[in-house]
């Protein structure tokens, strides 16, 4: 792993209204890292991505990508600028082909592609995940996890600098879900630089390097998976004060 620092998460706070749901964030994410933000429902984790990513803007604090404060940055252009992302709910364009879902991420995100540069990499993308026998499918018609699959590979087309997962995979049966895992974990082998936001704490243990944990918008702990999740604090975040 690198020791540049990818991504600055810098005291960010955002509100809706009177509620708080991100309250004095901070964190860092190196280069070719793995992090993971868990913690219960409603605790403010996809409102992080949204921040991160673009979608949301905080109120206070500051994002750095490589030194580059992107507080104030559109979604779109945090996309050009080697962010991108999947969401809990799957965002894909059903009636379109599996291919032509893909290739989308290659013409809109970071890294864009023409012709025939981005006809190979789409295969590329396909075999990556494993669904060059469906290119010509409409994405509709596929299953679930085939669904998420699409959605990562358009995620990875435009070659980001910071992929954020968020609940990726959430809804997986057993068998999917290790073939979730092994997806993931082959990109942190190709060293990709990753957050993933998720509820399954064995991925989070051999998916993540480091995780922060996240209760009522506030960061709680922060340190490695197997220390973190036996820590007081976090355990009771996540079975209430009886069961701790």
């Amino acid at each position: 792993m690198s020791t540049k620092i990818a991504l600055s998460i810098k005291n960010v706070t955002k509100k809706f209204g009177g509620l708080t749901a991100v309250n004095d964030m901070s964190f860092e994410l190196q280069e070719q890292g793995v992090i993971g933000i868990i913690g219960p429902n409603g605790s403010g984790k996809t409102t992080m991505l949204n921040i991160i990513s673009g979608l949301s803007r905080a109120n206070s604090g500051s994002i750095e990508l490589y030194d580059k404060n992107i507080s104030r940055r559109s979604a779109n252009r945090i996309a050009r600028l080697g962010i991108s992302r999947t969401f809990q709910l799957v965002r894909t364009l059903p009636t379109m082909t599996t291919a032509e879902n893909i290739a989308a991420g290659g013409i809109f995100g970071h890294r864009r592609y023409w012709d025939k540069e981005l006809e190979r990499r789409v295969n590329y993308m396909l075999s990556h995940v494993g669904l060059s026998e469906k290119a010509m499918m409409p994405v509709g018609a596929l299953t679930y996890i085939d669904q998420k699959r699409v959605e990562l590979a358009r995620a990875l087309m435009s070659d980001p600098k910071v992929l954020l997962l968020d609940e990726w995979l959430a809804g997986l049966n057993p068998s999917e879900m290790k073939i979730g895992i092994n997806l993931v974990s082959g990109l942190r082998f190709e060293g990709r630089t990753i957050i993933i936001v998720e509820h399954h704490m064995g991925a989070i243990r051999s998916l993540c390097d480091r995780c922060v944990v996240m209760n009522s918008g506030i960061k709680i702990a922060e340190g490695e998976p197997n220390l973190v999740l036996n820590e007081p604090e976090v355990v009771r975040a996540y079975l209430g004060e009886n069961d701790a």
